[in-house]
């Protein structure tokens, strides 16, 4: 088997290097749209986080609701 020259390892390693760097260009060049993606993703979030509060506050007042009333039946059952 026959060794590279210094000038054939300095090929290969810049063929290398070229292929690294083609990749990561082309991941850079995605960042922009995958902020834009992260952004949108961000406020549906906060839509949805303030949508879960809203129902738990629902849910909290329901709950005193119910228990009112079956106080309530309760006390209308003992009498």
């Amino acid at each position: 088997m026959q060794s590279l020259s210094e000038d054939e390892k300095r090929q290969v390693l810049g063929s290398v290097l070229s292929d690294q760097l083609a990749a990561i260009q082309e991941a850079v060049k995605n960042v922009p749209e995958m902020k834009k993606q992260l952004d949108k993703l961000t406020e549906d979030f906060e839509v949805v986080s303030s949508d879960v509060k809203i129902i738990k506050a629902a849910m909290t007042d329901m709950s005193v609701q119910v228990n009112d009333h079956e106080r309530q039946i309760q006390r209308l059952q003992a009498i």
